[in-house]
């Protein structure tokens, strides 16, 4: 059983990376966004490619801007955040009930 714990506190641990990665690559997109940028950047190009996706919907439903500023990557920061305490922890909690860790 010290297996499956073990397997489920790994892939917490992955999965918080993850969203740590993702976290910082919303806040260089946002960041980045002020300055206008070369749009035929390659960098520019990977950021908006990895965010629009994830910014869009929240955009239709929340409108584009509340005044000067984009919410919406603040939003999906609040999310990620939400679900590395939440989720993250869940899972590292159940995998060291099995024995992980």
């Amino acid at each position: 059983m010290f297996v499956f714990g073990d397997l489920i506190v790994g892939g917490a641990k992955i999965l918080d990376m993850l969203l740590e990665i993702y976290k910082w690559m919303i806040i260089v997109a946002a960041l980045i966004s002020w300055v206008n940028p070369d749009p035929y950047n390659p960098i520019v190009r990977f950021l908006r490619s990895v965010t629009e996706p994830v910014f869009r919907p929240l955009r239709r439903v929340i409108g584009y801007r509340l005044g000067p500023v984009d919410i919406s990557p603040i939003i999906v920061i609040l999310a990620i955040i939400f679900l590395q305490s939440f989720l993250v922890r869940s899972l590292m909690k159940i995998g060291y009930t099995f024995g992980g860790g």
